[in-house]
């Protein structure tokens, strides 16, 4: 058995530290604003599914498909640009990042139909598509492996509240001016932000940092990615976080749907109730980081502290998603989606530490990035797979997908119990 590695002391009281220590912060608020920006323009068609159909014309399977090409570039731009952040700075490449969702945005807020839109958010997935992993990746790299919790958790958080802040003002104004007028708004904020980074934006010190006080097992020479991916840990985060992202693209693109068509809320009601289950995640994922930061100052190993952590937020949301059937009226099965979704949603800082405590400094990037390639393969699939039940079943169609939610997030959580053991595996990795 590999033994529990203890927490070591480290160093405090420099004044280079403390203005380290702000500039961290500043970077890490930043791109807590840059996840927000980025999960605001995944979500504006689900806010304005029905005003997009009826305008275009679509089914729901077609308006599924649609989002669904979102994803088609995602993952490749993942681990093309993760890979890429190993070597290139990570300040840079999210700029050109930020700029770019701005400028593929453009030609679907002008105009045209199905086939403008499409194309329009495949250059968006393409651009968003190593925004989470290098934005990780950005982050920790201002802290050592035993703070990186909290903050690691806060890029997270952006996820969540880029949707509770901007789904009600972009609902307002899908109504009252039109779903394109939503468009140029991202636009707008897209560009203030990249000016902002442009400025203030920096590159960590932890990013190859080996000096005195840094963890072992940070410490260590390049292994081949090959190596990392088949390590058992790499495997049960990413089918953990899987599973998790699901729910995600889920939330994302048929949540509003589901308020209004299959429970009845109307427009107004549905731009203030869809924020339910993000809330709850956010929720989540602070006590998380809480609960995962005490455990292992307390010398805690990351199999419990992550693995273990994480897979009984992924089993508390399963097992609120299976008893949707349950349920009997529209606020039970509000409270037991918001739940669910809210739970299973938050695996996200879980997978991202543990595989960053896993990989060697010089092969963060592309463990992060291949891991996100393969997890937002969900957003692919998801948004299609629910498009096509609500065709055959109708609104029966939406509790078919929460429960095909339930039984994924039933397997992740399983994964990350079983599989996720960062110091067992870099134990291997080391030999």
């Amino acid at each position: 058995m590999t033994a529990v590695p203890t927490v070591p002391q480290h160093p405090t009281g420099t004044t280079e530290a403390t203005g380290s220590g702000r500039r961290a912060w500043t970077v890490t608020v930043l791109l807590v604003v840059f996840m927000m920006v980025n999960f605001a323009d995944k979500s504006v068609l689900g806010l304005a599914a029905e005003e997009i159909r009826a305008d275009l014309h679509l089914s729901a399977t077609q308006f599924g498909l649609a989002n669904s090409a979102f994803f088609l570039l995602f993952s490749v731009a993942a681990v093309v640009v993760g890979l890429a952040a190993d070597r290139m700075s990570p300040k840079l490449l999210i700029l050109v990042m930020a700029v770019l969702w701005s400028v593929a945005q453009v030609p679907a807020a002008i105009g045209g139909g199905l086939a403008v839109l499409v194309a329009s958010r495949v250059f968006l997935g393409a651009a968003e598509g190593p925004a989470f992993p290098v934005a990780q990746q950005a982050t920790l790299a201002w802290f050592p492996d035993h703070r990186r919790n909290l903050p690691g958790a806060l890029i997270t958080l952006g996820v969540t509240l880029g949707v509770i802040v901007s789904a009600p003002g972009l609902s307002w104004v899908i109504q009252h001016h039109g779903w394109r007028a939503a468009l140029w708004v991202l636009v707008a904020v897209g560009a203030v932000w990249a000016a902002a980074w442009a400025v203030l934006g920096a590159d960590g010190r932890h990013r190859t940092d080996t000096a005195a006080g840094a963890r072992p097992e940070k410490v260590r020479a390049a292994v081949p990615y090959r190596r990392i991916f088949a390590s058992r840990t790499w495997i049960g985060a990413t089918l953990a976080y899987f599973t998790s992202y699901w729910t995600v693209a889920l939330m994302l693109v048929w949540l509003p749907s589901y308020l209004r068509g299959g429970l009845g809320y109307s427009a107004h009601t549905t731009g203030t109730v869809v924020v339910a289950p993000w809330t709850i995640g956010a929720v989540v994922l602070l006590a998380q980081a809480g609960v995962t930061g005490r455990l292992m100052r307390r010398g805690v190993g990351s199999r419990r502290a992550r693995g273990w952590v994480g897979g009984w937020l992924l089993a508390l949301g399963a097992a609120c998603c299976l008893a949707l059937p349950l349920a009997d009226g529209t606020t039970a099965k509000t409270v037991l989606v918001a739940l669910g979704f809210g739970f299973g949603g938050s695996y996200a800082t879980i997978a991202a530490t543990t595989v960053a405590e896993l990989a060697p400094p010089s092969r963060e990037g592309g463990a992060l990035g291949t891991m996100n390639a393969v997890v937002t393969a969900a957003g692919l699939a998801a948004p299609a797979l629910v498009g096509a039940l609500v065709d055959a079943q109708g609104t029966d169609g939406y509790q078919s997908a929460v429960l095909l939610s339930g039984l994924l997030l039933a397997v992740g959580a399983a994964a990350s119990f079983v599989l996720v053991d960062p110091a067992r595996d870099i134990a291997r990795l080391t030999r």
